[in-house]
């Protein structure tokens, strides 16, 4: 293929890409009923609360990203130097791909054409590192909440609910000491006769030490805090009565069931509705204004973020090696 047929194909691709990803998310937005729930909540605050408050959580959003940017910097410091700016052109990239891919597998491609084309695979592996390590405090945070939520909520006797805690502890243990000897797999992978000749693509876990490993996780710590943080001020700003610690006990396993439930971005926001109903309902029943928060969320972390990213779509390098300006 001559340099301009790939020229032209690229175009081609970035714009398919780009109506796609904006005809997904029209077609979403039209049709979501929670959205006009989150402005019937509206209807009796004063417009500059609103604006506060809002403004606050798509700040939150902002400090998200950014945040994961720099995470992915630190990821790829083994593999390509890339400057920051160029890694947040990659995340946006990313979250436009994520919303029409099953499971975010987009986000892996919007990244990764960001790095010359040699290291694209290898930038897979260092990819999954970070989201390892965002699942692993997805998890464990997520299986303490659950163990408070079965105490306060579930009838069981002593000895059951010892046994669940047990089980909880090495649910926890298990995610922790892996994720921290992360090059275990490499071992594991190169004891395979199939999987040894990749060796050369996940060989970069092999670089990824404790102490680098412990830096990446503060990342995703800072991120969980922020999220977390956008779910808590809106509950508190729109739920009225719930206790704080309720919040972040749902709030906490909310997170955890959606991290294990295939998902597509602009399709999951009813499976994150649905479970938010379930969950809160034992602490209040104001459903629509847990499914106006859940859904409101949904728009500010995904899609606004997605809608942002179609410009750095056009950035993208399928067939040549980008500038690491």
């Amino acid at each position: 293929m001559t340099g301009k047929h790939k020229k032209i194909l690229s175009i081609l691709i970035k714009a398919a890409i780009i109506v796609f990803a904006f005809w997904f998310i029209y077609h979403k937005i039209v049709a979501n009923k929670n959205l006009q729930n989150f402005e019937s909540l509206l209807k009796d605050i004063q417009w500059t609360e609103i604006v506060s408050v809002i403004g606050f959580v798509f700040f939150l959003m902002l400090v998200n990203w950014l945040l994961e940017a720099a995470k992915w910097k630190r990821l790829m410091s083994h593999i390509e130097r890339i400057s920051f700016w160029r890694a947040i052109e990659s995340v946006f990239c990313g979250l436009t791909l994520a919303i029409f891919t099953p499971n975010r597998l987009g986000e892996y491609g919007g990244r990764v054409f960001f790095l010359s084309p040699k290291r694209r695979i290898v930038g897979i592996v260092a990819m999954t590192v970070g989201n390892i390590g965002q699942l692993v405090l997805t998890n464990v945070f997520g299986a303490i909440a659950a163990c408070f939520f079965i105490y306060r909520f579930i009838p069981i006797d002593h000895l059951m609910f010892t046994a669940v805690v047990i089980l909880a502890s090495a649910f926890c243990l298990f995610f922790i000491v892996f994720y921290f000897n992360i090059q275990w797999l490499n071992g594991i992978l190169l004891s395979f006769k199939f999987t040894r000749k990749y060796k050369k693509f996940y060989s970069i876990l092999g670089r990824y030490r404790k102490g680098e490993l412990f830096k990446i996780i503060l990342f995703c710590l800072a991120r969980y805090i922020v999220f977390s943080s956008q779910y808590f001020i809106l509950f508190v700003w729109l739920v009225p009565g719930l206790h704080y610690a309720d919040i972040v006990m749902m709030t906490c396993i909310l997170f955890l069931i959606q991290s294990a439930l295939p998902s597509l971005d602009l399709f999951d926001v009813g499976v994150r509705s649905v479970t938010a109903v379930e969950l809160f309902k034992h602490v209040t029943d104001q459903h629509v204004a847990v499914i106006a928060c859940t859904a409101s969320i949904w728009l500010i972390n995904i899609i606004i973020p997605a809608i942002l990213g179609t410009y750095f779509v056009f950035k993208l390098n399928f067939f040549g090696t980008p500038k690491t300006h």
